[in-house]
């Protein structure tokens, strides 16, 4: 690269900070920006708990209007104007339910029949705590139907709870815990959830009986809504919001999602819905249907609340015949993101891990879990895990980087010859015919240039695998190896009192070691191969790769840059030892006898009869 292009892309580079700096807001804007984002909180957090907290204060006895008190006769007509046959749930006592198993502690609340909280015992947030999917009032759970022309939500309503014991612990069998709205003896709605020994399964059955006369006749659906603020859980919150999202599954088709990089989303599912999933890095709820939703929509809203991540919103319908009887199985699942686990319930819900698509996610799915698998059944520290895996690996495509190392050397060895040939044709215009030159140079000696590339055909869909399966494998979460404590997340050894741009506030040792490595293998891959000194600007671009990728992994899983690491160290060993048995005179000397055997190529009938009709026109054929 010449000094007119080192000048232009250091220009370049001085653009783009400079944009960066004077582009940020300022205070004031950030101090704006700030307000609108918390208003929106509000409203967000207004519009969930809204119906509940009106029907609460409006009705309660004890709120006191001082321009309009009522009595509580007319609080209880206006209870009866407003729900109807359904009026005598609208106030009561809360209280709450708690029923664990080995995996799950999960407690109930009567207002709305629902589940107040889930806690997964078995794990904790970054910090320490117990680790809860949802919890309060941050959750809002129940059936919207028309009921003698009112809009009624189950989710304002205190249910009954008719069986089940608080602070129960299910060992060797089932518990199930009902909650009812028992308008009469042969007309209720019944919420049943079925708690599952060692299982993060919750079997949930809506019953509803004697409702065909209530209910507004030719719906034909009934909506149920679901609605939560997902708490943050992880170190990386900017990695833990990209992969937060909603995922859902159509009926005997694909799996798809709400982009989790936008800040405000919504999608219309038109089409039936088997599972609607609210997804987060590690963990994840979903709602299965046993059929099937009707249709839905799904939304999503970043927090502004940093104890938050996102703001998710599902509302499906169910199907309604209007019969005296009916009832609508369902299952909740609340649980981590582990693919063999979720494999297991054989509805496709291990697409919520993250394995990349086609040949990556076969590479995945094929070899990178089950030799992780395999390999844990022995080994508990990841770190030696994953060093095991990276040398197998390894050992498995060495006859490719053999091939790949010899191909790079004859190509060496023949670099006085193509060197010639650059002195043949020395202007621009001649670049073809040097080129044509050159491949005939290396035809005529049996050397492919491609041959450099094979390990690297094999190589790829390995790290692409790799990429996709440290961030998102929960077996790494929290699991620490020499001086990173989370192999999930990044190895902070230093915090910076300012943020780079494009790289954060924090310094990740694996990173740089990886980066220093990856230099250190360019610098001895370069030393090889012949290509990259007669083009000076790609071997600019080889050395500009390991800075990139410095800024790109230093908030990524400290997993994925430890296989890094280590994959180049053994690439650099592998290559020292390989050329402390290869002779390069040898290899020259092979190459010349190889030229020197070479016979001139047969011609062909038809090159002999053009080669006699130019004769016969006096044209001396070309040679």
């Amino acid at each position: 690269m010449d000094k007119n292009s080192w000048i232009g892309l250091l220009m370049i580079v001085g653009v783009l900070f400079a944009w960066s700096y004077f582009t940020k807001p300022s205070d004031e804007e950030i101090a704006l920006q700030k307000h609108k984002q918390d208003s929106i909180a509000v409203v967000l957090r207004a519009q969930q708990l809204q119906q509940a907290q009106q029907v609460n204060q409006t009705q309660s006895p004890q709120v006191i209007d001082a321009t309009n008190t009522k009595t509580e006769a007319e609080i209880t007509e206006d209870a009866n104007q407003f729900f109807g046959d359904f009026a005598s749930f609208a106030n009561a006592e809360r209280e709450f339910f708690t029923v664990e198993n080995k995996l799950l502690k999960v407690t109930f609340s009567n207002l709305g029949g629902r589940i107040y909280s889930v806690e997964l015992k078995n794990y904790k947030t970054h910090d320490s705590l117990p680790l809860i999917l949802f919890d309060g009032d941050s959750t809002e759970f129940g059936l919207n139907f028309f009921a003698q022309n009112r809009n009624i939500s189950t989710n304002q309503l205190y249910f009954k709870h008719l069986h089940g014991e608080p602070n129960s612990s299910v060992r060797d069998k089932a518990i199930s815990v009902v909650y009812s709205l028992n308008i009469e003896d042969d007309k209720y709605i019944e919420y049943v959830y079925t708690i599952n020994p060692e299982s993060y399964v919750v079997d949930f059955d809506i019953n509803m009986k004697g409702m065909q006369n209530l209910i507004t006749a030719n719906s034909g659906f009934l909506d149920l809504n679901w609605k939560t603020f997902v708490p943050s859980a992880e170190k990386g919150r900017a990695w833990e919001l990209q992969n937060t999202t909603i995922f859902y599954k159509f009926y005997q088709d694909a799996v798809e999602s709400v982009s989790a990089r936008s800040e405000s989303e919504r999608e219309d599912l038109t089409t039936r819905v088997k599972w609607i999933s609210f997804k987060q890095q590690f963990f994840n709820s979903t709602l299965i249907a046993d059929n099937y939703f009707s249709n839905g929509v799904v939304s999503t809203e970043e927090a502004v609340n940093q104890d938050y991540l996102k703001y998710f919103s599902a509302e499906v319908s169910l199907p309604y015949d209007g019969k005296s009887s009916e009832s609508f199985p369902m299952q909740f699942y609340f649980g981590p993101n582990h693919y063999q686990t979720l494999k297991g319930l054989d509805v496709d819900l291990e697409k919520l891990v993250e394995m990349g698509m086609s040949v990556i996610r076969w590479v995945n799915v094929g070899l990178v879990i089950p030799l992780f698998n395999w390999l844990g059944k022995y080994i508990a520290n990841y770190g030696l895990i994953i060093l095991l895996m990276t040398i197998i690996i390894k050992i498995a495509i060495f006859p490719f980087t053999y091939k790949s190392y010899m191909s790079t050397a004859k190509m060496k060895a023949l670099k006085p010859e193509v060197d010639k040939i650059s002195e043949k044709f020395p202007k621009k215009e001649d670049a073809m015919k040097k080129q044509q030159a050159t491949m005939a140079l290396y035809k005529k000696v049996g050397v492919s240039p491609m041959g450099g590339c094979l390990p690297m055909l094999f190589q790829m869909p390995i790290l692409l695998a790799m990429f996709r399966f440290f961030p998102n494998s929960i077996e790494l979460r929290q699991q620490g190896f020499l001086w990173a404590t989370d192999l999930s997340t990044y190895d902070s050894i230093m915090s910076l009192p300012f943020e780079i741009p494009f790289y954060g506030s924090h310094v990740s040792l694996f990173t740089l070691l990886m980066t220093i490595v990856n230099l250190i293998y360019m610098k001895t891959n370069d030393q090889m191969n012949a290509t990259n000194q007669q083009m000076p600007g790609m071997k600019m671009m080889m050395y500009m790769m390991p800075i990139m990728m410095l800024f790109w992994f230093n908030s990524y899983a400290s997993a994925l840059s430890y296989y890094y690491f280590i994959s180049l160290l053994i690439t650099i060993i592998q290559t020292w030892l390989i050329r402390r048995t290869v002779n390069d005179e040898e290899i020259l000397a092979k190459l010349k006898a190889a030229q020197a055997s070479k016979k001139a190529p047969t011609k062909s009938k038809w090159q002999k009869r053009m080669e006699d009709m130019a004769k016969q026109r006096g044209i001396q054929p070309k040679k």
